[in-house]
């Protein structure tokens, strides 16, 4: 599948800041099965510094320093994407079990960006909750063959946990959202990762757009998607990396556009940064993911 996106946020402050610098991570970051091109990026007022660079992970970060005193701010990123369809990816007789893979990735000698051994522990918005080892664990008992047991995590999360926007917020600890058992796909990643963590396994956190279908016979609404999030989990070096999606219960697949991958939502969060001034601030964001044909429906 080929597609358009465009990603449009609109900053708005109740009086001038100045001196502020931003981290956009909007750009995706090069992975196996997807390419992308005609990246373009506008940022209105323009900022006096725009650096480009890769992260320490499957990230592309671009910091933008504003020096004029600013009232609002306007980022529009926009891209062309394909994303290669493949034989679906189903658990098999054959793979490997939690214990193996475990063992696979404490031997694992890689130290790349997507090397599993950065995955294996706790992170900043990833606390190694006992909690949520102990729910589970019978999910996740190390003779269970790695990809069938992820795959019925991410079914069991999907069924127990309530779809409810506005619930949770960037900020929300993942302990919060766990105890209430409600969230966002923000929130339902983050319960996934620490588990297959705490079962040893090397798992991320992925930042990305979904693209969503219309009630049939109905159109597509036009900038009503948003950015999406999901869980890879690294299935031993045969399998490689595998994404799950907790939020629907499924591994994923063309429908799932790839822009970047951290430890947690602060790795790969679309856009953070500091200003000069302490004014509050509002922001509206819009999403536009279309498939190639419909590509006229993007102004």
């Amino acid at each position: 599948m080929i597609y358009h996106v465009r990603h449009q946020t609109l900053v708005r402050y109740a009086s001038p800041v100045r001196l502020a610098r931003f981290n956009l991570r909007l750009r995706p970051s090069p992975w196996a099965g997807q390419w992308t091109s005609d990246y373009a990026l506008e940022v209105d007022p323009a900022p006096s510094v725009i650096e480009s660079r890769p992260g320490g992970w499957p990230v592309h970060v671009a910091r933008l320093v504003i020096e004029s005193p600013i009232s609002q701010l306007r980022i529009e990123s926009r891209f062309r994407a394909g994303v290669q369809p493949g034989a679906p990816i189903i658990p098999l007789k054959g793979d490997p079990t939690i214990a193996m893979v475990a063992q696979a990735a404490l031997m694992d000698r890689d130290m790349g960006p997507s090397a599993p051994a950065h995955y294996l522990y706790a992170s900043p918005r990833a606390p190694l909750l006992p909690a949520i080892g102990d729910w589970a664990a019978k999910l996740l008992a190390p003779d269970r063959p790695v990809i069938r047991a992820a795959l019925d995590l991410a079914c069991h999360i999907q069924k127990t946990f309530a779809y409810e926007p506005g619930a949770t917020d960037a900020a929300t600890p993942v302990a919060d959202a766990f105890a209430a058992r409600h969230g966002v796909c923000q929130d339902f990643a983050h319960v996934m990762v620490v588990a297959l963590r705490l079962a040893g396994l090397p798992a991320a956190y992925v930042s990305g757009y979904l693209r969503t279908d219309p009630p049939p016979g109905m159109p597509r609404l036009v900038g009503a998607d948003a950015m999406h999030a999901w869980v890879m989990l690294w299935c031993g070096p045969t399998r490689g990396w595998i994404g799950f999606d907790p939020t629907n219960g499924c591994i994923t697949g063309d429908g799932h556009l790839f822009v970047a991958m951290g430890r947690d939502y602060a790795d790969v969060a679309p856009m953070d940064g500091l200003f000069v001034g302490g004014a509050g601030q509002s922001l509206s964001v819009m999403v536009d993911v279309a498939p190639e044909e419909e590509k006229e429906n993007i102004a």
